[in-house]
Parts: structure tokens; C-alpha cells; sequence
């Protein structure tokens, strides 16, 4: 039987979403296809409250398949491009968290998918890189989001060289939030996802939506826009029953308010 492409499995609450195209989990337009529309019924699902994504083998991903880039047209290039960033736009706009598991090797259309993500965990041996101007073409889409993460000096390093970073480099400049051997790196990430699913969930989706807009417009309009979020909450049980466990010394029961 053949192993499919990407597999996503749900585990009390949270949907761990695996590129499977070992060893590298190189990115063709059938991968691209199924991550946009995995993403896109997660989203639909009011049942999953975060999502971890990580590749199978040695590798989170090598990047694109350069084969299925080398002969294309513009007209090629544009279409296969849009169609990777809707795909990422779909993680991105994700209702819930992300957090994105980097077992190995994170490079060129790879780096631009865990940008895209919420929160980044990375084993020791993780190498993480933009080498796309090695081969002709430079990096796009969502590694616009790069110097805000990192800065633009170090931004521009990375974008300018095509060199990767280590995995604690990537700590040190803010760019993962997690580091861990490679036999502790899920459970790390168990242990950050749980602390996520912990807390209220209407709270985390909202403020999932709060922390993406801040990035998109300014201060006045943010804060405008919080204002409402807050406010919106209240037509929920989740603070009455958060803040009733706060002052009872308890932990809280979200859904049984």
C-alpha cells in the first residue's frame, strides 16, 4: 500500500500534520495541493485546537524539488510560486496555532512554511537555510516575513549568502523557540503544545487572530481591533470559568462550563 504524501493525525485535540516524502520531503505541486487542502479542512474542524507540523525521515524539508523547477516558463514559475503560497497562506491563516517541528535539514520553500508557523521547535542536528539565490532565483513569498524574526541584518545574511544556520544559531537570533536533542525533540514539543491546549481555547484561537493582525497593520487600528476581540470573549463562558478556577485554585473545565 502506498504511503501517502502527507499524513495528519489527531491527537486529543492537536492534528500533527506530516510531510512524507522521505528521505528529504522535497516539495513538488501534489505535496504543495495536499498541505493546502489538509490545512484547509483543519481549519473547518472547530474540534482541533493546534496543530504540529513536521517531515518524516531525516529531514523536516530539503526545500522544492529542483527537477520540477529547472524547465519551467514564467508563466510556470508564477503558477507553481502562488500555488506554494497559498498553501503556506493556508498554515499561516490557520484559526488555531502552529507549531512547526524541525527534525533536520529546513531549507529554501521549507524555511518559508515554519516562518508561516506560530512557534518553532528544532532539533540539535535541524540546519536551517534560504538557498535559493544558490540556484538562480531568489527567495519570495513568506520569507518576507524573515526580518521581522530575525531582523534585517541578519535577514539580509541569510537571504544574500544562501548559507544555513544551526539550530542554536536559529535560538540565539529568535527565530525557534525550542531546542532539543533529537530523541527529546517531540516531547519538547508535546510539552509546549500542552501548555498551549491548556488555556482557554475560544481565548487562543482570538488571540492567534490578534497576533497576525498586529503584524498587518498599525498601532491604532490593533488595538481597536483587541478591544472588540476582548469584549467578544465575554459572549463565551471561558473567562467566567477561568477566572471562577483562578480564584478556586483549580484547574479549569473548558467545555463544561
Amino acid at each position: 500500500m502506498t504511503e501517502p504524501i502527507l499524513r495528519v493525525e489527531n491527537r486529543d485535540g492537536a492534528a500533527w500534520v506530516t510531510l512524507n516524502r522521505p528521505p528529504l520531503n522535497l516539495i513538488v505541486l501534489e505535496l504543495i495541493q495536499a498541505l493546502r487542502d489538509a490545512f484547509h479542512g483543519l481549519a473547518r474542524n472547530p474540534g482541533v485546537r493546534l496543530a504540529v507540523l513536521t517531515g518524516s525521515g531525516r529531514a523536516f524539508t530539503g526545500g522544492m524539488d529542483v527537477r520540477a523547477m529547472k524547465d519551467l516558463d514564467v508563466a510556470g514559475a508564477k503558477a507553481l510560486i502562488t500555488a506554494l503560497h497559498e498553501a503556506i497562506r493556508a498554515v499561516h491563516e490557520a484559526p488555531f496555532p502552529v507549531i512547526a517541528m524541525l527534525n533536520g535539514y529546513c531549507l529554501g520553500a521549507g524555511f518559508e512554511l515554519v516562518m508561516a508557523c506560530d512557534l518553532r521547535t528544532a532539533s540539535t542536528e535541524a540546519r536551517l537555510g534560504l538557498p535559493e539565490i544558490k540556484v538562480g532565483v531568489p527567495s519570495v513569498i513568506e520569507a518576507a516575513l524573515l526580518p521581522a524574526l530575525v531582523g534585517p541584518g541578519r535577514a539580509a545574511e541569510i537571504l544574500l549568502t544562501g548559507e544555513m544556520i544551526t539550530a542554536d544559531q536559529a535560538l540565539e537570533w529568535g527565530l525557534v523557540n525550542r531546542v532539543a536533542p533529537p530523541d527529546r525533540l517531540e516531547a519538547a514539543t508535546r510539552e509546549l503544545a500542552e501548555r498551549i491546549l491548556a488555556c482557554a481555547p475560544t481565548a487562543v484561537r482570538a488571540q492567534k487572530e490578534l497576533i497576525n493582525r498586529w503584524r498587518q497593520t498599525d498601532l491604532r487600528a490593533a488595538i481597536e481591533y483587541g478591544i472588540n476581540t476582548f469584549a467578544t470573549c465575554f459572549a463565551t463562558d471561558e473567562p467566567r470559568e477561568a477566572m471562577t478556577a483562578f480564584l478556586e485554585k483549580r484547574l479549569p473545565k473548558w467545555g463544561q462550563a
